[in-house]
């Protein structure tokens, strides 16, 4: 694979995160095949294991606390390739905040996923988030 493609695909499954965190940030579950392959599996410890794009965005829009705002930001991405497929992990800081509020909670995240190259560009096939800490008040 050349330079360019290996750089172009960086760049691509850094977005990735980035457009995750917005649709988190703003409740696109819409969005959500934007982010996700269809048969997609997700690991957290609120959701246990889900399976499939349906599931995930089901278990998404149940989660929404009315009123609660978040806003995730993502750093450390290590990404691996393996042709097609990749290995990322990244740590994610968390921020709960109610509009003009200062955080009443904030958590860090260690995510590891894995992602693959479809027709319509890289997609999450698997997602695993691991709480590492959490502040409340």
């Amino acid at each position: 694979m050349s330079t360019e493609t290996l750089l172009a695909d960086r760049i691509e499954l850094t977005d990735l995160f980035t457009r995750f965190s917005l649709l988190l940030d703003e409740k696109r579950w819409d969005g959500a095949g934007d982010v996700f392959a269809e048969d997609v599996t997700v690991h957290s410890p609120r959701g246990g294991s889900l399976t499939g794009l349906d599931n995930v965005v089901g278990f998404m829009r149940k989660a929404e606390v009315e009123g609660e705002s978040t806003q995730h930001i993502t750093t450390d991405l290590l990404i691996d390739f393996h042709g097609d497929r990749a290995s990322v992990a990244a740590n994610s800081l968390v921020y709960f905040f109610r509009d003009g509020q200062a955080p009443h909670m904030n958590s860090g995240l260690r995510l590891t996923c894995d992602a693959v190259r479809t027709p319509a560009g890289w997609r999450f096939r698997e997602w695993r988030i691991a709480p590492l800490w959490i502040r409340e008040g």
